[in-house]
């Protein structure tokens, strides 16, 4: 089913006839999933003949996919109000800072399977798609669950909690940051049925050989990304419900934090080993972001329960990203002064005693 099947069949249907408040009228919606398909449409364009992207490329392309919400969000503040404005940029923040924790298991995928240089953007944006596709299920799911169900907003916090506590965990053994192919579910699945070439035979995702059909490691990488995203998508669509109730901002905010992905991995590649704490912020702002849910459903049933307010939500979720990127940068730059320090010791010792 497409985005905009799925978003037109349930988000205006919820939001109108069970009471959840949306800026967005059937013409919004029309013009918003339009601009999205014609954006995606561009970076299909772009991928369609297989080529190493360079710094400048990706660097240019990523600045585009960040003038476009900076420039929207504009215009969604100046059209709907302060509050509509401050839910945007702290919804599309959580959602960037998110995604850039995405690439790193995106960038574990492309080097695990050995993609070429040249195909990787095309693997990433069949994975933007895929995402994009599967958050608007989860958007629709999401929007139908808040409005009939009562404590949602309880799940949506367990889930974030959860989630929270799992990066935690992963980020404590990061030397284990690695993916083992063979592992993954999805990969043994599609072994099972399908015989697979040893070799990349261009973009391609099958070929026949011998007579009989076989898939190239194309396919096999492109799964295995799919499959991430259902994960991803669990974890992003309550994570933005925190910030706001409106199904038009959670998907308008999911959509620009996946475009320009394809772009930023080139851009991040050699940058993410040196974050080396974001999954730790990470970790804290789901937690936040659960907590803020949990008080939002405690607030229905108990009234005197507190709410965190959106514009506090923007200040934590910023200094926490600001934080982790300073002490990441602090960390990296004291491993390479203890470098040449350490390599001279150990040639110390080896020198012989005269």
């Amino acid at each position: 089913m497409s985005v905009p099947s799925v978003l037109s069949a349930a988000l205006p249907t919820a939001s109108a006839g069970a009471g959840i408040e949306t800026i967005a009228t059937p013409g919004l919606w029309v013009a918003t999933i339009a601009g999205v398909l014609a954006l995606f449409a561009i970076d299909f364009v772009i991928t369609r003949k297989p080529h190493a992207v360079t710094m400048r490329e990706a660097i240019g392309w990523s600045a585009f996919y960040v003038a476009i919400p900076v420039a929207f969000g504009v215009w969604l503040w100046s059209a709907y109000g302060s509050v509509t404005g401050v839910e945007f940029y702290t919804g599309y923040l959580v959602e960037k800072s998110l995604s850039i924790d995405n690439l790193f298991v995106f960038l574990l995928l492309l080097t695990a399977f050995a993609v070429p240089r040249e195909l990787q953007q095309r693997v990433l944006l069949i994975g933007v798609a895929g995402a994009l596709v599967l958050r608007a299920i989860f958007i629709a799911l999401g929007a139908q669950l808040i409005a009939s169900f009562s404590a949602a907003f309880l799940l949506f916090g367990a889930i974030l909690l959860i989630t929270a506590v799992k990066v935690l965990r992963d980020a404590m053994n990061h030397d284990e940051a690695s993916i083992d192919i063979s592992s993954l579910r999805t990969v043994k699945v599609v072994r099972r049925f399908w015989p697979v070439t040893d070799d990349y035979v261009g973009s391609r995702l099958s070929v026949r050989r011998a007579g009989r059909r076989m898939l190239t490691p194309m396919a096999l990488v492109i799964v295995a990304i799919l499959g991430t995203d259902i994960v991803f998508a669990i974890d992003s669509v309550p994570a933005v419900y925190g910030i706001t109730g409106d199904p038009y901002l959670v998907f308008i905010t999911n959509a620009f934090a996946l475009l320009g992905l394809r772009a930023l991995y080139f851009v991040v590649e050699g940058a993410l080993a040196s974050l080396a704490h974001l999954a730790y912020g990470l970790s804290i702002i789901l937690g936040f972001i659960g907590v803020k849910l949990v008080l939002h459903w405690a607030h229905d049933v108990w009234a005197w329960v507190p709410q965190i307010p959106t514009l506090a939500s923007l200040a934590v979720i910023v200094g926490v990203l600001g934080t982790v990127t300073v002490t990441s940068l602090i960390a990296r730059r004291r491993a390479q002064n203890a470098q040449p320090q350490a390599e001279n010791e150990v040639a110390a010792e080896r020198e012989p005693v005269a």
